[in-house]
């Protein structure tokens, strides 16, 4: 849960760059809360069309910006700009192509985003 946190902490920080751990922990919490909100929804039946109801959907309005600025950060740590986000529009091959930056290992020492993000204790 620090992980998460700390992305909540830098909620706008669209500068420097974010290690891989970081970016695909708060993944994992925002996915699994997100789940679990739906099913709240669910249970009672505030749900629309969408599958969305009230709370998930205020949940994921919350966390837009931060979610957006992690992912800037984990591009950074791989040496590229934020411009490769408007992948995000480009269904399946686009989002493909995103998952596999996301994956890959930080560049190693400084880049031109910065100094390489240490492990979070």
């Amino acid at each position: 849960m620090d992980w998460y946190f700390k992305v909540l902490g830098n909620y706008a920080t669209f500068h420097g760059r974010a290690h891989r751990r970081e970016f695909w922990m708060f993944m994992l919490v925002n996915i699994i809360l997100s789940g679990v909100l739906m099913v709240v929804d669910h249970i009672l039946g505030w749900h629309f069309d969408g599958g969305f109801g009230p709370l998930s959907l205020i949940y994921t309005l919350l966390v837009l910006v931060p979610s957006l600025a992690v992912q800037v950060r984990r591009l950074h740590d791989t040496d590229r700009r934020s411009r490769w986000l408007l992948l995000l529009l480009l269904p399946v091959l686009g989002w493909l192509m995103l998952l596999a930056f996301y994956s890959q290992r930080s560049t190693p020492g400084e880049n031109r985003f910065g100094p390489h993000p240490k492990a979070f204790p």
